[in-house]
Parts: C-alpha cells; structure tokens; sequence
C-alpha cells in the first residue's frame, strides 16, 4: 500500500462524511414536510389522496403493485423494442428468459445484468425502462424506510404513512435533483449523452474501422449510482470510458454509491429526534468497511490484472469494497481478476446482508433489523424485555426479524446448491474448481442481496441463470420487505415506555460494538463453510503454489 493510495482512500471518506449530515438534514425535512403545490398537482393527476395514511398491509400491497406493474412493463417493452421506435440501431427483440430476469432486476433495485447494453437494448428501453426503474426502484426502497421510522416514532397508531405520497416525495425532491446536478458534471467530464447512433472510427494500424456505441448515458449513471442500482448504459460498467473517463468522474461516482445511504442515517437520528442514534449506526457501518477496504488494498496491492490504468489499484479496491457494501452493481475494474482474498471482500460484504451502507432505504431498514436482534440479546442477556428508542420488542417482532435474516442465505445457498449439481448450471461454469465454484457463489450473493455486480468467468445470460437469478431476486426485495413493513406496523401500535435504570443505551460505543459482533456472527457463520469451499480454499492453493 503507499500513502498517495491511502490518501485517496482518506479523502474519499472524509468528503463522504462531511456531506452526510446536510443531505441528511434535507432528506428529514422532505418526510416530515408539508405538500407542496407542485406536488399537489401531481397527486391530483394521479389521483392520490395525500391525507389519507395507510396500515402496514395495504402500504405493502401499494408496493407490491407498484412494483408488479413495474416488472410487467419492463418486460413488455423489451419483448416488442425491435417494432418501438427510439432504436437507431435496429435491435430485435431481447429473449423472454432475459426479459425477465433484466425485469426483475431494475424494479428490485439489483441491476443484475447478464447482457450487453449496447447490443441488446434501445435506447427508449434504456431511458424509458431502466432509467425510470433506476428511479422509483430506488424511491420505493427508501419510502419503506420512512415507514419503519414512522413506526419507531409513532405510538398507539394504526398508519405508518402513504406509499404515493412517500414514493413521489423522494423521487421530486432528493433523486431527481441530485441526479440533475451530477449528469451535468459527468457531461462536462466526457460522459456521452446523445439520441444520435453509433459513430465509427477508423483504426490506423489495420485499415478497419471501429463500431464507437453511444447513447443518453449520462442521464442513466447518473442515478444508476445515486439511487444504488448499479449496472450499466455499456457492456463494461464503469470501466468503460463513454461512462467514466476521468478520475473526477469516477470520484464522483464512487462518491456517489455510499452518499445517500450514509446520509440516511442522519436522517433517521432526526427523525427520531436523536441524532446520537444515526451517528451510531454510521459508526458501526464505518468500523465494518475500514477494515475491509484496507484489506481488499493490501490484498490486490501487486495485482494490476484487471484494472483500469487511468484509476490504480487503491480507486478500484476502494469502488470494489463500496459498490458491495452498497446495493450498486457497477464496476471499475473485473472482479474475477482479483486474488482470492481480494475477491473475498466484496463477496463478505455482501453476505452480511447489505446493511453495511446498503441500498438507499433498503440498507438502513436491514440495518435497524440487526439492530432490533442486537437488542433482543442484550435484553436475554440482562433478563430485561429489550426495548429501542422507547419501544418494547417482543416475540411477533423478532419472529419478523428472523426472517429478514434468514431468508436471504436461504435463497443466497439454496439457488448456489443446485446451480452446482445440475447440468444447466455446471455447463456455463468457465472455471474449474474453487475459483468456478466461487463465481457461482458469487453471482447469486450479489442477486440474492440485490446487488448486482459479477464476478464474471460465468455464463450466466442463458435460460437456468436467468431464471434461478430471477427468482432469487424477487426473493431478496420483497419477502424481506414485507416483515419489515409488518415490523413497522406493529411497533406504531405500541406505547411509548420511557427510559429506566435498567435501560441500554444505543447510541454508545459498547452498543456499536456489539451490533457489530451480531452483524458478523450472522454472516460468518452462515456463509463460513460456503467460502471455505471457494475463495479460502483458493487462498490456500495459491499460498501452495
């Protein structure tokens, strides 16, 4: 590792931090906030009724809905894209099995892709499918979290707040604008923006010309990474120069990733009218990625195998460890090159369940489950019924709880499981032994926590990966949604208890300390004996040549 590398590393976090607390301030005003007149003439044409709030289910189902229209449309619009206009290349259909799986994808905030973006999609199917996905995935995930505090802050309620109102209120106010001002930037960087069609160019040394993809693409990476969805307009991600060119642009991006989920937790101090509760759980997000970026660092500190040359190997570490840490799916450098421990980081970090950072919403509401398990331990541990922020957890909201924790490594080693022991799934395996057995693993850690980065080395765009990928997808969004909303509903119900001796503080270190020990137990011990097969073992051949 050398300074300039942890200098870089040093000034990302630091600027990372200091505007988490005024974006973080912004956001509480905007859920606590009364309409505003342009707002309500949204709610007019659509038809919502502001005032009227909702319970638990029926802002459950809203999402549901919501979200199944979402996946409905999507899926259409690539189906029929080769008779839509707004494709200047003349891109045919895309296949049912990728249809559904790119569907399922952008509507769940993972932005798994297992295609080529400019040989597969148009681009009205960037911009009006993906790009509105980035979107109101993205709003949908922190609208929940809105809800769950309403439901810490509430008491002897039966509503947790309205779904349109908090789905348009994120979209107007916090994505649209910040995404606004980062397009500009990114365009003034080289990032290409444009509904003209592909341009060529000829190559000097051989005679031919070169095939340059272009496209409305600033627009897209713009809230691709704000909103922490992740994929890509190109093939390569954020590799790819027409989408990251310049060191600024990919500071920027990878600003970015952790901004709005770092700034949430402002959010939720204020909104509970504590802000020592948010700066605790930023704390213990901030102790877990340290370590993990510094080790992903060493690890890959001789190891230039793929990565960019214009970004180095501390700028890739550092977005490998973020986009992971974060629900983002986009990528600076390959992945599948990285030294086992290297590769270890990302994968790790996504199997503690995306609640370090997290996707916007989705990575604090993870967050808080833990938290709420912590508690419940503490509370056995003492022989006191837990309680956080005034609120008594017993046995229906552990039960929720539970499920949130479990389900993902269901889904994460269920779907790992039988990839490797049937033959649609073994046939596309490019790599044999530990590491082929860790791509495998990896590519549904990343859908199964909504994700979406790729380890890569995978053939994973064909009718078994779509499909299992698919599934594992909707899985990983909203049955982990629903005892969450349901969580939230049951705590709205409940009095407030006030403070006692007996008490334990959550905003202290000791606290930190052990919501992280919870967070890790949980991770290591489920996922232990999956990695010990793949990147630890691979470590282990390595070291013995």
């Amino acid at each position: 590792m050398t300074t300039h590398g942890l200098l870089q590393i040093a000034v990302y976090f630091v600027v990372l931090l200091a505007l988490a607390r005024p974006l973080g301030a912004w956001m509480a005003r905007v859920y606590e906030g009364k309409p505003l007149r342009f707002e309500r003439l949204i709610y007019r044409l659509t038809g919502v009724r502001p005032e009227e709030e909702m319970d638990w289910k029926v802002y459950a189902l809203s999402m549901l809905l919501f979200s199944a229209v979402g996946i409905l449309f999507l899926y259409g619009l690539q189906r029929l894209q080769g008779a839509l206009p707004g494709n200047p290349q003349s891109l045919g259909a895309v296949t049912p099995d990728s249809s559904f799986n790119t569907a399922v994808s952008f509507v769940s905030n993972t932005n798994w892709q297992g295609y080529g973006g400019e040989t597969t999609m148009s681009y009205l199917t960037q911009m009006v499918g993906l790009t509105v996905q980035n979107f109101v995935s993205a709003a949908a995930g922190m609208a929940m979290l809105a809800a769950l505090i309403r439901g810490l802050v509430r008491r002897n309620a039966s509503t947790i707040g309205n779904f349109w109102v908090d789905l348009t209120r994120t979209t107007l106010y916090i994505l649209l604008p910040l995404s606004l001002i980062l397009a500009l930037v990114l365009v003034s960087q080289g990032v290409v923006q444009t509904f003209s069609g592909y341009r060529t160019a000829p190559l000097l040394e051989s005679g031919t010309e070169q095939v340059l993809a272009l496209g409305p693409a600033a627009s897209q990476i713009a809230i691709k990474q704000i909103g922490t969805n992740g994929g890509g307009f190109f093939n390569v991600n954020s590799a790819h120069p027409f989408e990251n060119p310049t060191p600024l642009s990919n500071f920027l991006e990878m600003l970015s990733i952790l901004l709005i989920p770092a700034a949430l937790c402002y959010t939720f101090g204020r909104m509970v009218g504590d802000t020592r509760q948010g700066w605790a759980l930023l704390a213990a997000m901030m102790l877990v990625l340290l370590p993990f970026v510094l080790l992903g660092y060493g690890a890959e500190q001789n190891n230039m195998e793929g990565k960019e040359v214009r970004f180095g190997i501390a700028s890739s570490t550092l977005w490998a460890a973020a986009t992971t840490a974060a629900s983002n799916g986009s990528v600076n450098s390959m992945h599948d090159s990285y030294t086992p421990l290297g590769g270890l980081v990302p994968l790790l970090l996504m199997q503690f369940g995306e609640v370090i950072f997290g996707g916007v919403g989705s990575g604090l509401y993870g967050m808080l489950i833990f938290v709420l398990v912590a508690v419940f331990i503490a509370g056995l541990m003492v022989g006191r019924t837990p309680e956080y922020l005034g609120k008594k957890i017993e046995a229906y909201e552990m039960k929720m709880a539970s499920l949130v924790v479990l389900i993902m490594p269901l889904v994460v080693l269920g779907f790992t499981a039988l990839a490797v022991i049937v033959e649609p799934g073994t046939k596309t395996i490019l790599n044999p032994g530990a590491h082929g057995f860790s791509e495998v693993l990896y590519a549904f850690t990343s859908q199964g926590n909504n994700n979406g980065s790729a380890f890569a080395g995978l053939g994973a765009n064909n009718p078994f990966y779509n499909t299992t990928g698919g599934l594992a997808m909707l899985f990983a969004r909203f049955w982990l949604a629903i005892p969450v909303l349901a969580i939230a509903g049951s705590l709205a119900k409940k009095k407030l208890t006030p403070a006692g001796p007996g008490t334990l503080p959550t905003h202290t270190l000791l606290f930190v300390v052990f919501l992280i020990g919870v967070i890790v137990l949980v991770g290591a011990l489920t996922f232990f004996p999956a990695l010990a097969l793949g990147p630890i073992v691979e470590h282990l051949q390595m070291l013995a040549g």
